[in-house]
C-alpha cells in the first residue's frame, strides 16, 4: 500500500513540474477585490488544482458525516419501535398475569375470597381457639 501511494505522489509531482513547465508564460491573477502579482499559469493551474481537490475533499467529509448521521438516527429509530413493541408486549403480558385468577380462585372458585380467616372456633371445655394467619 506504501508503495503504490509513492508512486501516485511521484506521479502527481511529475505532472505538476511538467504542467509548469509546459505553461511558462506570466499572468495577471484578478481576485475581484484585490489583484494578485502575476505568476506562472503552470504555478496558477497547480494552485487551483490542489485548491479544488481540498475544497472537494471537505465537502465530501462533510456530506459523508450527514449521511452517516442520517443511517445512524434510522436504526436508532427502528430500534426504539423495536423496543416500543417489546414493552407493549410486556405490559399485555403483565395484564394478563394481573387479571388472571389465583391459584384459590381458581381452585375453590370465587367465593373463597369471601372467606374470613379469624374465624372463632368454641370448644366444650370453653377455651376458644383462633385460626389466623401465617406470615412468610
Amino acid at each position: 500500500m506504501r508503495i503504490l501511494l509513492l508512486i501516485l505522489l511521484f506521479l502527481s509531482f511529475a505532472y505538476s513540474l511538467g504542467l509548469v513547465l509546459a505553461n511558462n508564460t506570466e499572468v495577471g491573477v484578478n481576485l475581484l477585490f484585490s489583484q494578485a502579482p502575476t505568476m506562472n499559469l503552470g504555478l496558477l493551474l497547480i494552485l487551483c488544482l490542489i485548491l479544488g481537490i481540498v475544497i472537494g475533499m471537505l465537502l465530501a467529509l462533510l456530506i459523508f458525516r450527514v449521511l452517516q448521521n442520517k443511517w445512524e438516527i434510522s436504526r436508532l429509530q427502528k430500534l426504539n419501535a423495536n423496543l416500543q413493541e417489546q414493552v407493549t408486549q410486556a405490559n399485555i403480558v403483565i395484564d394478563r398475569q394481573a387479571n388472571a385468577p389465583s391459584v384459590q380462585e381458581a381452585v375453590y372458585g370465587a367465593t373463597a375470597t369471601n372467606v374470613q380467616d379469624d374465624s372463632v372456633i368454641d370448644i366444650d371445655d370453653g377455651a376458644t381457639l383462633t385460626k389466623q394467619k401465617r406470615e412468610h
